[in-house]
């Protein structure tokens, strides 16, 4: 688990200063962000012609709420995924990858200005 998601756990108050939401509203995010991900892949998965069984490859590094996360701190803080990477300890590539996966899947769960919200306030 990354250092960010142990520190957000253990200080649930500071969750809102960490990423813009409350700890509930975060919670319920990583819920309804979770089934639409599931939603989505088992849509792919329907329409995949299989030779071979599927199950195998590779495992992601990081937890689903993890990838979550990181899209967040991208949206809140406006870093770089080279730092964002080191943060989750992960790639740049794949800090980059996970950030352009998930926010078209956070822009359908929240409204836009919740997402202009959490990019302005790091502005200001």
């Amino acid at each position: 688990m990354s250092d960010i998601l142990n520190h957000i756990e253990q200080n649930l108050k500071k969750t809102k200063r960490l990423i813009s939401l409350e700890h509930e509203q975060l919670q319920q995010l990583i819920q309804n962000a979770e089934r639409l991900h599931h939603e989505k892949q088992e849509l792919l998965e329907s329409k995949k012609v299989r030779i071979i069984a599927g199950g195998g490859g590779r495992k992601p590094k990081l937890l689903l709420k993890e990838q979550i996360i990181l899209t967040l701190v991208y949206l809140r803080h406006l870093t770089t995924f080279e730092l964002l990477g080191i943060q989750f300890g992960v790639s740049e590539s794949t800090a980059n990858d996970t950030f352009n996966y998930w926010l078209p899947i956070l822009r359908e769960l929240l409204p836009s200005s919740l997402i202009e919200q959490v990019k302005k306030t790091n502005l200001t």
